[in-house]
């Protein structure tokens, strides 16, 4: 299951008003760090689906979200929870990392 894009305009109903935590990847077609964590995303979304929501917005054609939440590098995945960023993770890591990072929200 692959995670769904998020735009501007999608955002507050795919990611603030969402009633479960959402993990919002941060990236751009151009940086290979993001093409590596990708497929990572993509399956913690199939194991931990129905308590993670994983989507992802693409810096280049949102420059408007990256700017309101500081998005200096890429990748950069936050966690919100009732419209809040509440956890921030940046770089890229191996699945087993990320795991550890997100265990508060898929356990």
């Amino acid at each position: 299951m692959s995670a769904k894009h998020v735009t501007t305009s999608s955002f507050q109903a795919d990611v603030l008003s969402s009633a479960k935590p959402v993990l919002v990847d941060f990236w751009a077609e151009w940086c290979g760090p993001c093409r590596m964590v990708s497929p990572i995303l993509d399956e913690i979304s199939s194991e931990y689906g129905e308590k993670l929501t994983i989507v992802k917005v693409n810096v280049d054609e949102e420059p408007t979200l990256a700017q309101q939440y500081g998005i200096t590098s890429i990748p950069a995945l936050h966690v919100f929870q009732n419209g809040q960023v509440v956890k921030q993770i940046v770089g890229a890591k191996p699945k087993p990392s990320l795991l550890a990072d997100l265990n508060e929200f898929i356990n």
